[in-house]
């Protein structure tokens, strides 16, 4: 009998995992396109710094970049793509004005010609 009764709590145990609702990663997307003229070791100290937020601000919880190389050339000279995965839209709320963000705004500002930034809540179905 007991192990009847501890068979149905691990089975009760087990549904409520599985139907429980997992909120899905809010993904913050952002595009840069560098002025024409700007040095390439200001935007390589740019790549390092955006690269560096993780170990400064905790909410982020995975970050990753790119150079475009697609074939297409539909990148409106957008060449840098930043991926950055929080954990909710809220932690994005304050990422944004976090001190350390702000500090990479004032490295990236001087070099910057344009910025596209996309968020969108993980689909995945």
């Amino acid at each position: 009998m007991k192990h009847l009764v501890l068979l149905s709590t691990l089975f009760t145990l087990l549904a409520n995992a599985m139907s429980a609702q997992v909120e899905p990663a809010y993904r913050h997307v952002v595009l840069f396109k560098f002025k024409d003229d700007a040095p390439a070791a200001k935007v390589v100290e740019v790549e390092k710094a955006f690269m560096a937020l993780k170990g400064k601000i905790s909410l982020i919880q995975e970050v990753e970049w790119g150079l475009n190389v697609s074939p297409e050339g539909l990148n409106d000279g957008y060449t840098h793509c930043f991926f950055v995965t929080f954990k909710k839209k809220a932690d994005l709320e304050r990422y944004l004005p976090h001190p350390a963000h702000r500090a990479f705004v004032d490295i990236l500002k001087p070099q910057l010609d344009k910025v596209l930034v996309v968020d969108y809540l993980a689909q995945r179905k």
